[in-house]
Protein backbone atom coordinates (compact mmCIF):
# COMPACT_ATOMS: atom_id res chain seq x y z
CA UNK A 1 0.00 0.00 0.00
CA UNK A 2 1.48 3.35 -0.99
CA UNK A 3 3.03 5.05 1.97
CA UNK A 4 2.54 1.97 4.13
CA UNK A 5 5.03 0.24 6.36
CA UNK A 6 4.83 -3.52 6.36
CA UNK A 7 4.50 -5.13 9.74
CA UNK A 8 6.08 -8.54 10.31
CA UNK A 9 4.42 -11.33 8.39
CA UNK A 10 1.79 -13.03 10.49
CA UNK A 11 1.97 -16.49 9.03
CA UNK A 12 3.09 -18.36 5.98
CA UNK A 13 1.29 -21.39 4.64
CA UNK A 14 3.67 -23.16 2.25
CA UNK A 15 2.24 -24.67 -0.90
CA UNK A 16 4.68 -27.34 -1.96
CA UNK A 17 2.33 -28.69 -4.56
CA UNK A 18 2.36 -25.35 -6.39
CA UNK A 19 5.85 -24.07 -5.66
CA UNK A 20 7.71 -22.93 -8.78
CA UNK A 21 9.95 -25.46 -10.45
CA UNK A 22 12.51 -24.80 -13.14
CA UNK A 23 10.90 -25.21 -16.54
CA UNK A 24 13.23 -23.15 -18.67
CA UNK A 25 15.61 -24.11 -21.42
CA UNK A 26 18.35 -26.65 -20.87
CA UNK A 27 21.47 -26.09 -22.91
CA UNK A 28 24.83 -27.76 -23.31
CA UNK A 29 26.48 -30.44 -25.39
CA UNK A 30 24.26 -33.15 -23.95
CA UNK A 31 21.12 -31.04 -23.83
CA UNK A 32 19.28 -32.98 -26.52
CA UNK A 33 20.14 -36.39 -25.15
CA UNK A 34 16.95 -37.71 -23.51
CA UNK A 35 17.42 -39.08 -20.04
CA UNK A 36 15.30 -40.90 -17.50
CA UNK A 37 12.32 -38.89 -16.28
CA UNK A 38 10.32 -41.41 -14.35
CA UNK A 39 10.00 -45.05 -13.46
CA UNK A 40 11.22 -47.06 -16.43
CA UNK A 41 11.72 -43.97 -18.63
CA UNK A 42 15.13 -44.02 -20.30
CA UNK A 43 16.67 -42.62 -23.46
CA UNK A 44 16.21 -45.98 -25.15
CA UNK A 45 12.51 -46.00 -24.24
CA UNK A 46 11.91 -42.48 -25.56
CA UNK A 47 9.48 -42.33 -28.52
CA UNK A 48 10.73 -40.81 -31.77
CA UNK A 49 10.61 -37.06 -32.07
CA UNK A 50 7.59 -35.59 -33.80
CA UNK A 51 7.90 -32.73 -36.27
CA UNK A 52 5.62 -29.77 -36.64
CA UNK A 53 3.30 -29.57 -39.65
CA UNK A 54 5.14 -29.00 -42.99
CA UNK A 55 3.10 -25.83 -43.60
CA UNK A 56 4.48 -24.24 -40.41
CA UNK A 57 7.27 -22.33 -42.22
CA UNK A 58 4.74 -20.90 -44.67
CA UNK A 59 2.56 -19.52 -41.87
CA UNK A 60 5.58 -18.24 -39.96
CA UNK A 61 6.81 -16.48 -43.10
CA UNK A 62 3.39 -14.93 -43.71
CA UNK A 63 3.28 -13.72 -40.12
CA UNK A 64 6.75 -12.20 -40.54
CA UNK A 65 5.55 -10.44 -43.70
CA UNK A 66 2.76 -8.71 -41.77
CA UNK A 67 5.23 -7.70 -39.05
CA UNK A 68 7.64 -6.29 -41.64
CA UNK A 69 4.95 -4.26 -43.38
CA UNK A 70 3.69 -2.93 -40.05
CA UNK A 71 7.24 -2.08 -38.96
CA UNK A 72 7.98 -0.08 -42.12
CA UNK A 73 6.17 3.20 -41.65
CA UNK A 74 4.33 5.19 -44.31
CA UNK A 75 7.16 7.68 -44.27
CA UNK A 76 9.50 4.92 -45.52
CA UNK A 77 7.19 4.33 -48.47
CA UNK A 78 7.17 8.03 -49.33
CA UNK A 79 10.99 8.25 -49.20
CA UNK A 80 11.98 5.18 -51.24
CA UNK A 81 8.98 4.81 -53.53
CA UNK A 82 6.63 1.91 -54.03
CA UNK A 83 9.02 -0.18 -56.15
CA UNK A 84 11.93 -0.20 -53.70
CA UNK A 85 9.48 -0.56 -50.81
CA UNK A 86 8.07 -3.76 -52.39
CA UNK A 87 11.60 -5.08 -53.02
CA UNK A 88 12.57 -4.40 -49.40
CA UNK A 89 9.48 -6.17 -48.11
CA UNK A 90 10.06 -9.16 -50.41
CA UNK A 91 13.71 -9.55 -49.38
CA UNK A 92 12.91 -9.37 -45.67
CA UNK A 93 9.96 -11.76 -46.04
CA UNK A 94 12.10 -14.23 -48.01
CA UNK A 95 14.80 -14.14 -45.34
CA UNK A 96 12.23 -14.69 -42.60
CA UNK A 97 10.76 -17.65 -44.52
CA UNK A 98 14.18 -19.27 -44.99
CA UNK A 99 14.86 -18.93 -41.27
CA UNK A 100 11.42 -20.41 -40.54
CA UNK A 101 12.20 -23.43 -42.75
CA UNK A 102 15.54 -24.00 -41.03
CA UNK A 103 13.88 -23.66 -37.63
CA UNK A 104 11.15 -26.15 -38.62
CA UNK A 105 13.68 -28.69 -39.85
CA UNK A 106 15.56 -28.62 -36.54
CA UNK A 107 12.51 -28.56 -34.26
CA UNK A 108 10.97 -31.67 -32.76
CA UNK A 109 9.07 -32.74 -29.67
CA UNK A 110 8.18 -35.89 -27.78
CA UNK A 111 6.98 -37.02 -24.37
CA UNK A 112 9.51 -38.87 -22.21
CA UNK A 113 8.09 -40.16 -18.93
CA UNK A 114 6.36 -37.16 -17.36
CA UNK A 115 8.17 -34.53 -19.41
CA UNK A 116 7.47 -32.82 -22.70
CA UNK A 117 10.77 -32.24 -24.47
CA UNK A 118 11.10 -29.70 -27.25
CA UNK A 119 14.30 -29.85 -29.34
CA UNK A 120 15.36 -26.88 -31.47
CA UNK A 121 18.39 -25.00 -32.77
CA UNK A 122 20.90 -25.44 -35.58
CA UNK A 123 24.29 -24.12 -34.41
CA UNK A 124 23.35 -24.19 -30.72
CA UNK A 125 21.18 -27.20 -29.96
CA UNK A 126 18.70 -26.69 -27.17
CA UNK A 127 16.24 -28.94 -25.40
CA UNK A 128 13.48 -27.64 -23.17
CA UNK A 129 12.31 -30.22 -20.64
CA UNK A 130 8.89 -29.24 -19.30
CA UNK A 131 7.67 -31.27 -16.27
CA UNK A 132 4.02 -32.01 -16.90
CA UNK A 133 3.15 -32.27 -13.20
CA UNK A 134 3.59 -28.46 -13.19
CA UNK A 135 1.14 -28.03 -16.06
CA UNK A 136 -1.44 -25.30 -15.32
CA UNK A 137 -3.37 -24.73 -18.51
CA UNK A 138 -3.36 -25.88 -22.12
CA UNK A 139 -4.56 -23.80 -25.06
CA UNK A 140 -5.31 -24.69 -28.65
CA UNK A 141 -5.06 -21.40 -30.54
CA UNK A 142 -6.08 -20.93 -34.17
CA UNK A 143 -5.15 -17.58 -35.74
CA UNK A 144 -6.88 -16.61 -38.96
CA UNK A 145 -4.21 -18.06 -41.26
CA UNK A 146 -4.18 -21.26 -39.22
CA UNK A 147 -7.95 -21.56 -39.59
CA UNK A 148 -7.67 -21.18 -43.35
CA UNK A 149 -5.05 -23.95 -43.56
CA UNK A 150 -6.55 -26.33 -40.98
CA UNK A 151 -3.73 -25.87 -38.46
CA UNK A 152 -3.52 -24.94 -34.78
CA UNK A 153 -0.98 -23.81 -32.19
CA UNK A 154 -0.57 -25.49 -28.81
CA UNK A 155 0.42 -23.36 -25.81
CA UNK A 156 1.24 -24.49 -22.28
CA UNK A 157 1.26 -22.61 -18.98
CA UNK A 158 3.65 -24.10 -16.41
CA UNK A 159 4.41 -23.17 -12.80
CA UNK A 160 7.55 -21.06 -12.60
CA UNK A 161 7.68 -20.27 -16.32
CA UNK A 162 8.71 -16.76 -17.30
CA UNK A 163 6.51 -16.98 -20.39
CA UNK A 164 4.18 -19.36 -22.20
CA UNK A 165 6.05 -22.66 -22.58
CA UNK A 166 6.35 -24.85 -25.67
CA UNK A 167 4.33 -22.82 -28.16
CA UNK A 168 4.16 -25.60 -30.76
CA UNK A 169 3.26 -23.79 -33.97
CA UNK A 170 1.87 -25.35 -35.98
CA UNK A 171 0.17 -28.76 -35.75
CA UNK A 172 -2.83 -30.16 -37.53
CA UNK A 173 -6.01 -29.58 -35.57
CA UNK A 174 -6.45 -33.29 -34.87
CA UNK A 175 -2.82 -33.68 -33.74
CA UNK A 176 -3.12 -30.64 -31.46
CA UNK A 177 -6.29 -32.04 -29.89
CA UNK A 178 -4.71 -35.45 -29.33
CA UNK A 179 -1.51 -34.00 -27.90
CA UNK A 180 -3.49 -31.78 -25.55
CA UNK A 181 -5.47 -34.73 -24.27
CA UNK A 182 -2.31 -36.75 -23.73
CA UNK A 183 -0.52 -33.93 -21.90
CA UNK A 184 -3.50 -33.44 -19.58
CA UNK A 185 -3.67 -37.19 -18.94
CA UNK A 186 0.03 -37.38 -18.06
CA UNK A 187 -0.25 -34.27 -15.88
CA UNK A 188 -3.18 -35.82 -14.02
CA UNK A 189 -1.16 -38.98 -13.36
CA UNK A 190 -3.41 -41.30 -15.36
CA UNK A 191 -1.72 -44.15 -17.23
CA UNK A 192 -0.46 -43.19 -20.66
CA UNK A 193 -2.61 -45.01 -23.21
CA UNK A 194 -0.02 -44.76 -25.96
CA UNK A 195 3.74 -44.53 -26.15
CA UNK A 196 3.92 -43.05 -29.62
CA UNK A 197 1.89 -39.97 -29.26
CA UNK A 198 -1.87 -39.93 -29.33
CA UNK A 199 -4.97 -40.78 -27.42
CA UNK A 200 -8.41 -40.58 -28.98
CA UNK A 201 -9.72 -37.02 -28.91
CA UNK A 202 -12.68 -36.17 -26.75
CA UNK A 203 -15.99 -36.73 -28.55
CA UNK A 204 -17.56 -33.44 -29.51
CA UNK A 205 -14.28 -31.50 -29.31
CA UNK A 206 -14.69 -28.48 -31.61
CA UNK A 207 -10.99 -28.56 -32.48
CA UNK A 208 -10.95 -32.16 -33.74
CA UNK A 209 -12.68 -31.82 -37.10
CA UNK A 210 -10.95 -29.10 -39.08
CA UNK A 211 -13.15 -29.64 -42.13
CA UNK A 212 -16.44 -28.93 -40.39
CA UNK A 213 -17.62 -25.39 -41.27
CA UNK A 214 -19.50 -24.94 -38.00
CA UNK A 215 -17.61 -26.00 -34.88
CA UNK A 216 -19.37 -28.19 -32.39
CA UNK A 217 -19.89 -27.35 -28.74
CA UNK A 218 -17.01 -27.93 -26.31
CA UNK A 219 -16.78 -31.38 -24.78
CA UNK A 220 -18.28 -31.97 -21.38
CA UNK A 221 -21.31 -30.37 -19.79
CA UNK A 222 -22.14 -26.95 -21.31
CA UNK A 223 -22.46 -24.23 -18.67
CA UNK A 224 -23.10 -21.01 -20.53
CA UNK A 225 -22.83 -19.33 -23.93
CA UNK A 226 -22.52 -15.54 -24.01
CA UNK A 227 -24.81 -13.70 -26.39
CA UNK A 228 -22.82 -11.78 -29.00
CA UNK A 229 -25.40 -8.99 -28.79
CA UNK A 230 -24.75 -8.60 -25.06
CA UNK A 231 -21.03 -8.63 -25.76
CA UNK A 232 -21.36 -5.77 -28.27
CA UNK A 233 -23.58 -3.72 -25.97
CA UNK A 234 -21.24 -4.28 -23.02
CA UNK A 235 -18.34 -2.79 -24.98
CA UNK A 236 -20.45 0.22 -25.88
CA UNK A 237 -21.02 0.77 -22.14
CA UNK A 238 -17.31 1.31 -21.42
CA UNK A 239 -15.29 4.54 -21.01
CA UNK A 240 -13.28 3.66 -24.12
CA UNK A 241 -16.44 3.57 -26.23
CA UNK A 242 -17.64 6.91 -24.86
CA UNK A 243 -14.27 8.49 -25.68
CA UNK A 244 -14.24 7.11 -29.23
CA UNK A 245 -16.18 10.06 -30.77
CA UNK A 246 -13.78 12.48 -29.09
CA UNK A 247 -10.75 10.59 -30.39
CA UNK A 248 -12.16 10.32 -33.92
CA UNK A 249 -13.06 14.03 -33.95
CA UNK A 250 -9.53 14.92 -32.83
CA UNK A 251 -7.94 12.78 -35.55
CA UNK A 252 -10.22 14.23 -38.24
CA UNK A 253 -9.54 17.79 -37.05
CA UNK A 254 -5.80 17.18 -37.20
CA UNK A 255 -6.15 15.80 -40.71
CA UNK A 256 -8.25 18.74 -41.95
CA UNK A 257 -5.91 21.30 -40.39
CA UNK A 258 -2.99 19.92 -42.43
CA UNK A 259 -4.82 20.63 -45.64
CA UNK A 260 -3.21 17.65 -47.39
CA UNK A 261 -5.14 14.92 -49.16
CA UNK A 262 -2.13 12.89 -50.25
CA UNK A 263 -2.00 9.10 -49.99
CA UNK A 264 0.43 9.32 -47.09
CA UNK A 265 -1.82 11.73 -45.18
CA UNK A 266 -4.90 9.54 -45.72
CA UNK A 267 -3.02 6.39 -44.73
CA UNK A 268 -1.62 8.01 -41.59
CA UNK A 269 -5.08 9.24 -40.58
CA UNK A 270 -6.62 5.80 -41.08
CA UNK A 271 -3.80 4.24 -39.03
CA UNK A 272 -4.39 6.69 -36.17
CA UNK A 273 -8.16 6.05 -36.22
CA UNK A 274 -7.55 2.29 -36.17
CA UNK A 275 -5.44 2.79 -33.04
CA UNK A 276 -8.34 4.60 -31.35
CA UNK A 277 -10.80 1.82 -32.25
CA UNK A 278 -8.45 -1.08 -31.51
CA UNK A 279 -9.15 -1.86 -27.85
CA UNK A 280 -12.97 -2.22 -27.86
CA UNK A 281 -12.91 -3.99 -31.22
CA UNK A 282 -10.24 -6.41 -30.02
CA UNK A 283 -12.29 -7.27 -26.94
CA UNK A 284 -15.30 -8.10 -29.08
CA UNK A 285 -13.21 -10.21 -31.46
CA UNK A 286 -11.47 -12.04 -28.60
CA UNK A 287 -14.67 -12.93 -26.71
CA UNK A 288 -16.88 -13.61 -29.72
CA UNK A 289 -18.97 -16.80 -29.39
CA UNK A 290 -17.73 -17.31 -25.82
CA UNK A 291 -18.72 -20.76 -24.54
CA UNK A 292 -17.96 -22.33 -21.18
CA UNK A 293 -18.20 -26.03 -20.35
CA UNK A 294 -17.29 -28.34 -17.48
CA UNK A 295 -15.33 -31.50 -18.20
CA UNK A 296 -14.67 -33.59 -15.11
CA UNK A 297 -12.34 -31.46 -12.97
CA UNK A 298 -11.52 -29.00 -15.72
CA UNK A 299 -13.06 -25.94 -17.34
CA UNK A 300 -13.22 -25.76 -21.12
CA UNK A 301 -13.37 -22.24 -22.57
CA UNK A 302 -13.89 -21.54 -26.25
CA UNK A 303 -13.85 -18.01 -27.67
CA UNK A 304 -12.66 -15.85 -30.54
CA UNK A 305 -13.64 -14.85 -34.06
CA UNK A 306 -10.53 -14.15 -36.15
CA UNK A 307 -8.41 -16.14 -33.70
CA UNK A 308 -10.22 -18.97 -31.95
CA UNK A 309 -8.98 -20.29 -28.61
CA UNK A 310 -9.71 -23.47 -26.74
CA UNK A 311 -8.47 -23.23 -23.15
CA UNK A 312 -8.38 -26.08 -20.67
CA UNK A 313 -7.94 -24.96 -17.06
CA UNK A 314 -7.76 -27.50 -14.17
CA UNK A 315 -10.03 -26.35 -11.36
CA UNK A 316 -7.52 -27.44 -8.74
CA UNK A 317 -5.16 -24.70 -9.99
CA UNK A 318 -7.65 -21.86 -9.58
CA UNK A 319 -6.34 -19.49 -6.92
CA UNK A 320 -8.85 -16.64 -6.98
CA UNK A 321 -12.16 -15.78 -8.61
CA UNK A 322 -12.65 -12.06 -9.26
CA UNK A 323 -16.10 -10.55 -9.91
CA UNK A 324 -16.27 -7.07 -11.45
CA UNK A 325 -19.21 -4.69 -11.85
CA UNK A 326 -18.23 -1.78 -14.16
CA UNK A 327 -20.11 1.45 -13.43
CA UNK A 328 -22.23 1.57 -16.59
CA UNK A 329 -22.96 -2.14 -16.49
CA UNK A 330 -24.77 -1.89 -13.16
CA UNK A 331 -27.86 -0.34 -14.71
CA UNK A 332 -28.30 -3.56 -16.69
CA UNK A 333 -27.27 -5.78 -13.76
CA UNK A 334 -24.22 -7.11 -15.60
CA UNK A 335 -20.92 -8.37 -14.27
CA UNK A 336 -17.85 -10.21 -15.51
CA UNK A 337 -15.79 -13.02 -14.00
CA UNK A 338 -12.13 -13.90 -14.30
CA UNK A 339 -9.78 -16.45 -12.80
CA UNK A 340 -6.31 -16.28 -11.35
CA UNK A 341 -4.49 -19.51 -12.12
CA UNK A 342 -1.42 -20.73 -10.22
CA UNK A 343 1.86 -20.35 -12.04
CA UNK A 344 0.55 -18.23 -14.88
CA UNK A 345 3.44 -16.56 -16.70
CA UNK A 346 3.48 -12.96 -15.61
CA UNK A 347 6.03 -12.13 -18.29
CA UNK A 348 3.43 -12.20 -21.03
CA UNK A 349 2.68 -8.64 -22.18
CA UNK A 350 -0.36 -9.61 -24.25
CA UNK A 351 -3.33 -10.02 -21.92
CA UNK A 352 -5.07 -12.11 -24.60
CA UNK A 353 -2.71 -14.95 -23.67
CA UNK A 354 -3.99 -15.05 -20.13
CA UNK A 355 -6.06 -18.12 -19.23
CA UNK A 356 -8.31 -16.01 -17.01
CA UNK A 357 -11.58 -15.49 -18.86
CA UNK A 358 -14.51 -17.03 -17.04
CA UNK A 359 -17.43 -14.83 -18.11
CA UNK A 360 -16.96 -11.68 -20.25
CA UNK A 361 -20.48 -10.42 -19.51
CA UNK A 362 -23.55 -11.84 -17.76
CA UNK A 363 -26.17 -11.16 -15.11
CA UNK A 364 -26.08 -12.07 -11.42
CA UNK A 365 -27.90 -15.39 -11.87
CA UNK A 366 -25.41 -16.59 -14.50
CA UNK A 367 -22.46 -15.33 -12.46
CA UNK A 368 -23.70 -17.10 -9.34
CA UNK A 369 -24.16 -20.36 -11.25
CA UNK A 370 -20.63 -20.25 -12.71
CA UNK A 371 -19.03 -19.32 -9.38
CA UNK A 372 -20.81 -22.28 -7.79
CA UNK A 373 -19.22 -24.55 -10.42
CA UNK A 374 -15.72 -23.28 -9.60
CA UNK A 375 -16.26 -22.83 -5.84
CA UNK A 376 -19.11 -25.14 -4.77
CA UNK A 377 -21.34 -23.67 -2.10
CA UNK A 378 -20.34 -20.04 -2.67
CA UNK A 379 -23.18 -17.67 -3.60
CA UNK A 380 -22.47 -14.12 -4.69
CA UNK A 381 -25.64 -12.79 -3.06
CA UNK A 382 -25.04 -14.46 0.32
CA UNK A 383 -21.53 -13.48 1.42
CA UNK A 384 -20.93 -12.29 5.02
CA UNK A 385 -19.26 -8.98 4.17
CA UNK A 386 -18.73 -6.39 6.91
CA UNK A 387 -17.62 -2.77 6.33
CA UNK A 388 -14.57 -1.15 7.95
CA UNK A 389 -15.06 1.12 11.00
CA UNK A 390 -16.42 4.63 10.50
CA UNK A 391 -13.03 6.25 11.09
CA UNK A 392 -11.77 4.65 7.86
CA UNK A 393 -13.59 7.46 6.02
CA UNK A 394 -10.79 9.81 7.04
CA UNK A 395 -8.55 7.84 4.70
CA UNK A 396 -11.12 6.95 2.04
CA UNK A 397 -13.90 9.52 2.18
CA UNK A 398 -15.56 8.32 -1.03
CA UNK A 399 -14.80 4.63 -1.30
CA UNK A 400 -14.95 3.53 2.36
CA UNK A 401 -18.62 2.68 1.99
CA UNK A 402 -17.82 0.25 -0.82
CA UNK A 403 -15.24 -1.69 1.20
CA UNK A 404 -16.09 -4.99 2.81
CA UNK A 405 -14.54 -8.27 3.92
CA UNK A 406 -15.77 -11.50 5.42
CA UNK A 407 -15.08 -15.16 6.13
CA UNK A 408 -17.30 -17.56 4.23
CA UNK A 409 -17.29 -21.25 4.99
CA UNK A 410 -15.04 -21.92 2.00
CA UNK A 411 -13.55 -18.60 0.87
CA UNK A 412 -12.20 -15.29 2.07
CA UNK A 413 -14.27 -12.57 0.35
CA UNK A 414 -13.12 -8.97 -0.16
CA UNK A 415 -15.07 -6.15 -1.82
CA UNK A 416 -13.55 -2.89 -3.06
CA UNK A 417 -13.87 -0.17 -5.70
CA UNK A 418 -16.02 2.94 -6.05
CA UNK A 419 -16.76 3.35 -9.76
CA UNK A 420 -15.82 -0.19 -10.73
CA UNK A 421 -16.94 -2.55 -7.97
CA UNK A 422 -14.83 -5.66 -7.47
CA UNK A 423 -15.21 -8.79 -5.36
CA UNK A 424 -12.29 -11.21 -4.84
CA UNK A 425 -12.92 -14.78 -3.61
CA UNK A 426 -9.90 -16.68 -2.28
CA UNK A 427 -10.34 -20.35 -1.24
CA UNK A 428 -8.65 -21.02 2.11
CA UNK A 429 -6.67 -23.93 0.64
CA UNK A 430 -4.97 -21.52 -1.79
CA UNK A 431 -3.66 -19.10 0.81
CA UNK A 432 0.13 -18.93 0.72
CA UNK A 433 0.74 -16.19 3.29
CA UNK A 434 -1.07 -13.56 5.34
CA UNK A 435 0.29 -10.06 6.02
CA UNK A 436 -0.83 -7.20 8.24
CA UNK A 437 0.29 -3.80 6.91
CA UNK A 438 0.00 -0.36 8.55
CA UNK A 439 0.78 3.04 7.09
CA UNK A 440 1.53 6.17 9.16
CA UNK A 441 -2.05 7.46 8.88
CA UNK A 442 -3.44 4.02 9.69
CA UNK A 443 -1.36 3.84 12.87
CA UNK A 444 -2.89 7.09 14.10
CA UNK A 445 -6.39 5.79 13.40
CA UNK A 446 -5.64 2.28 14.77
CA UNK A 447 -6.34 0.70 11.38
CA UNK A 448 -4.53 -1.93 9.33
CA UNK A 449 -4.83 -3.75 6.01
CA UNK A 450 -4.84 -7.54 5.84
CA UNK A 451 -3.24 -8.97 2.69
CA UNK A 452 -3.76 -12.56 1.54
CA UNK A 453 -1.24 -13.88 -0.99
CA UNK A 454 -1.78 -16.76 -3.40
CA UNK A 455 0.53 -18.67 -5.75
CA UNK A 456 1.27 -16.39 -8.69
CA UNK A 457 -1.83 -14.25 -8.22
CA UNK A 458 -2.65 -10.85 -6.78
CA UNK A 459 -4.59 -12.38 -3.88
CA UNK A 460 -6.87 -10.06 -1.94
CA UNK A 461 -6.62 -7.21 0.58
CA UNK A 462 -9.08 -6.16 3.29
CA UNK A 463 -8.38 -2.44 3.61
CA UNK A 464 -8.59 -0.30 6.75
CA UNK A 465 -9.82 -2.82 9.28
CA UNK A 466 -9.75 -2.11 12.99
CA UNK A 467 -6.28 -3.00 14.27
CA UNK A 468 -7.43 -5.64 16.76
CA UNK A 469 -9.84 -7.11 14.22
CA UNK A 470 -7.09 -7.15 11.59
CA UNK A 471 -4.79 -9.28 13.74
CA UNK A 472 -7.67 -11.58 14.68
CA UNK A 473 -8.65 -11.87 10.99
CA UNK A 474 -5.06 -12.72 10.02
CA UNK A 475 -4.85 -15.43 12.70
CA UNK A 476 -8.19 -16.90 11.62
CA UNK A 477 -7.16 -16.92 7.96
CA UNK A 478 -3.93 -18.71 8.84
CA UNK A 479 -5.79 -21.34 10.86
CA UNK A 480 -8.38 -21.90 8.15
CA UNK A 481 -5.65 -22.16 5.52
CA UNK A 482 -3.88 -24.89 7.50
CA UNK A 483 -7.15 -26.74 8.11
CA UNK A 484 -8.16 -26.57 4.45
CA UNK A 485 -4.83 -27.98 3.33
CA UNK A 486 -4.99 -30.84 5.80
CA UNK A 487 -8.47 -31.71 4.53
CA UNK A 488 -7.31 -31.95 0.89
Amino acid sequence: MPGGVAAPQVATVPDRSESPAPAGPATGPDADQPGPTGPGATAADAPPRQRLHPLSPVLQGAKSLFVVIAGLSWSTLSRVGFGWFAVLVAVLALGATVLAVVSWYNTGYHIVGRELRVHEGLLWRRTRAIPLERLQAVEVVRPLLAQLTGLAELRLEVVGGGKTEAPLAYLSVADAARLRQRLLAVAAGTPDQETTGAVPPTPGDPEVDATTPTEREPAGRPLHAVSNTDLLVSQLLTPQAFLLPVGVAFVVAQFLSEGSWSFIAVASTLTAMAGVLLQPVRRVLDDWSFRLARESDRLRIHNGLLETRMQTVPLERVQTVVVTWPLLWRMKGWLRLRLEVAGYSGGETDDRNRPDRLLPVGDLAVGTMIVDEVLPGVRLDALPLTPPPQRARWLRPLSARALGAGLHERVFAVRSGLLTRQLALVPYARIQSVRVVQGPAQRRLRLATVHVDTAGGSGAAAYDRDLAQAWALAAELTARGHAARRAR
